[in-house]
C-alpha cells in the first residue's frame, strides 16, 4: 500500500470480509473489519511506507497485525469534542478488542487486536 493510498484500506477490508466469510460468525467478523480499517488508515496516514497486514486464527480467536516502517510508539490521544472523527482509532481497538497492543521491531512497529469469536 502506498503512502495516503485510502482507496487500499476498502480492499483490505474486502480481503479481511472474504477470509473470514465461511469461518466466523458475522458479528465478530464487523468488529475485526471495522478494527482493521482503523489500524490500516493510521499507518498509511501517519507513515510514509505503507503497511503490512498479517491475519491469524486460532480455535476461536482472530490475530490482526498491522505493521509499518516507522519507529515511535503511537501517542495515546484523546479527542476534543470537535475533532470530529480524527483522533478515534485507538479509541475504538481498546473498546471493542478483547487484547490488543504495540510492538516495537528493528524497523518500525506492529500494532495489534486480538477478538474471541464463534466460527461459522
Amino acid at each position: 500500500m502506498a503512502h495516503t493510498d485510502l482507496a487500499s484500506v476498502g480492499e483490505v477490508r474486502c480481503a479481511l470480509r472474504e477470509f473470514l466469510r465461511y469461518r466466523w460468525k458475522e458479528e465478530p467478523a464487523q468488529v475485526a473489519e471495522l478494527l482493521l480499517s482503523e489500524l490500516v488508515t493510521n499507518a498509511l496516514i501517519h507513515t510514509p511506507h505503507g503497511a503490512v497486514v498479517t491475519v491469524s486464527m486460532a480455535p476461536a480467536r482472530l490475530r490482526v497485525e498491522v505493521r509499518d516502517f516507522v519507529s515511535g510508539l503511537p501517542l495515546p490521544y484523546v479527542p476534543a469534542a470537535d475533532d470530529g472523527t480524527h483522533g478515534r482509532g485507538l479509541l475504538l481497538v481498546r473498546s471493542l478488542a478483547d487484547a490488543w497492543g504495540v510492538g516495537a521491531h528493528a524497523l518500525g512497529k506492529v500494532v495489534w487486536f486480538e477478538l474471541d469469536g464463534e466460527r461459522a
